[in-house]
């Protein structure tokens, strides 16, 4: 590889770790008429054009990428991302399992941060359907998004109020306590954990869950607040 070549994957780079996708475009781009074998560009190419929404271009970048190696967790993971966004919804279970599967067996280790990203690409989809009331759309991808992050408490949580909005406050309830059992510091899993206790009817244990994230967050106003109108208090601050 000579030096220009070199400069371009190297500004390619630079701009897509940055998530500065436009601009890492035409780099990679130009890197890529050059080195059609190199399954990594064309793997960064896919997830520059599926955020660009070129889903066509970014299929088969990845398709390609897999193609060059196929062992290549990350670019599985990222095309079954893509299969589900495009209704390619077997597909995307086949590949996103087989993915998996390769990289608990050990024969492969997969870098944490690109498993990150997935489980950050599957839970923008869900708030997508989550924003416009297709809540079980939204939970389909936040589980899936939990296959690839199965200890991310943030993405539980979320979970949770999608199952708590669909009438669900057992199967919310479930998914609060795994949260918190992951992170127990993490205050919203033990304020909607109490939201979907009282829910169920479940009042002195909604109670120990708000005064457990206050106990964490005294500032936290929807902890506060549920406990003053639970307890008949006022609900204005003293």
């Amino acid at each position: 590889m000579d030096d220009r070549l070199k400069q371009l994957l190297a500004k390619g780079r630079e701009h897509y770790d940055k998530r500065e996708f436009d601009d890492a475009e035409p780099y990679l781009t130009e890197a890529a008429e050059a080195l059609p074998d190199f399954a990594d560009i064309q793997n960064m190419l896919g997830v520059i054009f599926h955020n660009q929404d070129r889903l066509e271009r970014s299929q088969a970048a990845f398709e390609r990428a897999l193609k060059l190696n196929p062992r290549y967790t990350e670019a599985a993971l990222n095309l079954a991302v893509l299969y589900a966004d495009i209704g390619k919804v077997d597909e995307s279970v086949e590949l996103h399992a087989g993915a998996l599967a390769a990289a608990v067996s050990g024969d492969e280790k997969v870098d944490q941060y690109a498993l990150g990203k997935i489980a950050n690409m599957h839970a923008d989809v869900a708030d997508a359907y989550e924003e416009i009331g297709m809540f079980e759309n939204a939970a389909r991808q936040y589980r899936q998004a939990l296959q690839v992050c199965p200890d991310f408490a943030d993405l539980r949580t979320r979970l949770g109020n999608v199952l708590r909005e669909m009438g669900d406050f057992a199967g919310a309830e479930a998914e609060y306590r795994q949260a918190r059992q992951s992170r127990p510091t993490y205050v919203p899993a033990r304020v909607y954990l109490g939201v979907a206790l009282f829910a169920q009817g479940k009042k002195e244990e909604a109670i120990a869950e708000w005064e457990g994230a206050i106990g964490l967050d005294p500032d936290n106003r929807l902890a506060t607040t549920s406990l003053r109108m639970v307890r008949g208090e006022s609900s204005e601050p003293e």
